[in-house]
């Protein structure tokens, strides 16, 4: 979106997650004046950190993986000038653990587009051969109501060591239930365009000082208010288009006839404003442990890599970050209604045996947990994803679980609010 092209026009931004910081950096950078509401008193949503006072250090509320072929999430960093603040892999490198038979190895994918690296025995999943990554075509002929467990072969390795955690990490969703389609896209994306596009980027102190406090630093620049606390109650629509937006204590918000919305909320935020939304209705939980740890007990610079795949475990992927280590939990109902420290036990075996620690004691923890974390990536639901367009002319649509043809994640975010900023400008 060009400088200048929005020049003096206002626009309401609901919401300062991933989605809505995009949606606003990018309306704000075109000449945009805009308003950032957000119902929190902190901007980022599901990426954000935060000190904690029982682990006695900062923390991301969760864990989130980028790669160099995100092409949004990179466009995002660049506008908001963040790049500074990530650690970029040297190469492609992704390394597992499979806690039951204590094999360890790195799918580590070449910078080459041809995928020569899958002739080379180190650098694929431990006891996969080259042929069998053909089982990706499987997922590019999928059909559209098809699960990854239905068209993948159940019984191979590469379904136990990538299939699986690649669709529980990216899709939130099982298997059994997740859309074979939308895990094509992802992987054409990602893998598919070779390693080049499969560099890790970590950021050096947390998930806010790389996304969300840059963002905000851009907006205050551009002159953008942005308000938190202040949390939406009601959109006000008079014939097809928005009115007033109703911020209860904080006073209703009369929307001008020039002016435009981007409601860049949660899918069961978004369908209680708007009643006739249809919208995605099943979601997904996640768990997250957070660990401390001792600088001097493990560290990112030693032994072990600053993140793994774990298979055959309750934990899935491991983080070491400053002070701390992390651990997701994806796809997490089985786990989910479990006590806290019952799963902090259990979490922390697997932790310990992939550093190289011992089990007890076990160190500070923190469960967090979140029941309806991303929407349900199932056939079915992805039926049920709305593009940023609505029927009312001057109301946008921001958020992962919108149509954005990625799952639940940064990129998908950042490609949401991109979008709803475009359809503003048109």
């Amino acid at each position: 979106m060009e400088a200048g092209a929005m020049k003096g026009r206002r626009v309401h931004v609901i919401g300062a997650g991933l989605a809505g910081l995009a949606a606003a950096v990018r309306l704000a950078r075109a000449g945009a004046h805009v308003r950032l509401y957000e119902a929190a008193q902190a901007a980022g949503g599901r990426c954000r950190s935060y000190d904690d006072a029982e682990l006695g250090c900062r923390v991301d509320n969760g864990n989130h993986l980028l790669v160099s072929g995100n092409v949004a999430a990179m466009a995002y960093v660049t506008e908001i000038e963040a790049a500074a603040t990530f650690d970029v892999g040297d190469s492609a490198a992704f390394p597992f653990l499979d806690l039951r038979t204590g094999e360890r190895w790195t799918v580590s994918p070449t910078d080459h587009l041809f995928p020569w690296w899958l002739f080379l025995k180190h650098r694929r999943v431990a006891g996969s051969h080259a042929w069998d990554y053909l089982q990706a075509l499987k997922l590019r002929n999928a059909g559209p109501r098809q699960t990854v467990a239905e068209v993948l072969p159940r019984e191979s390795i590469l379904y136990d060591r990538l299939w699986r955690p690649l669709t529980v990490a990216a899709l939130n969703t099982a298997p059994e239930e997740a859309s074979a389609h939308l895990l094509w896209t992802l992987f054409a994306e990602t893998f598919g365009k070779g390693g080049a596009g499969l560099h890790a980027l970590l950021p050096r102190q947390g998930l806010s000082e790389s996304l969300v406090d840059p963002a905000l630093r851009v907006l205050a620049a551009r002159g953008a208010e942005i308000s938190f606390g202040h949390r939406l109650r009601a959109i006000s629509l008079v014939g097809d288009a928005v009115a007033a937006l109703d911020f209860a204590a904080k006073g209703q918000v009369d929307i001008a006839a020039d002016e435009a919305v981007v409601l860049a909320v949660t899918a069961p935020v978004a369908t209680d404003l708007l009643p006739d939304l249809v919208a995605p209705t099943e979601f997904r939980a996640i768990v997250n442990a957070h660990f401390r740890i001792e600088p001097a007990r493990v560290s990112t610079g030693g032994a072990h890599p600053p993140f793994q795949g774990i298979v055959g475990g309750t934990a899935e992927w491991l983080f070491v970050k400053p002070g701390h280590v992390s651990v997701t939990v994806s796809a997490a109902e089985p786990i989910i209604d479990r006590p806290a420290e019952d799963l902090a036990t259990t979490i922390w075996r697997d932790v310990a045996k992939a550093l190289d620690l011992p089990h007890v004691p076990m160190p500070a923890w923190r469960v967090l947990k979140e029941k309806r974390a991303t929407f349900a990536a199932t056939p079915e639901q992805l039926q049920r994803r709305p593009g940023p367009v609505t029927s009312h002319h001057n109301l946008f649509l921001a958020g992962d679980w919108t149509a954005t043809g990625w799952p639940s994640t940064i990129e998908g975010a950042i490609r949401s609010g991109f979008a709803a900023a475009e359809a503003v400008r048109r």
